[in-house]
């Protein structure tokens, strides 16, 4: 499930989101799921 406040990344396409509100289920992007990203990568945003 993601995380509220955690940034996530499609590996794929290059999209980017701010989770504002967790609902569970899983974030699908390009077909995917998207990777939470590291603290450190998420200081580039």
């Amino acid at each position: 499930m993601p995380e509220t406040g955690k940034l996530y990344k499609c590996d794929q396409c290059g999209n980017v989101v701010e989770v504002k509100k967790s609902g569970g289920g899983e974030l699908i992007c390009c077909g995917e799921a998207m990777r939470q990203l590291s603290p450190e990568e998420a200081k580039s945003f």
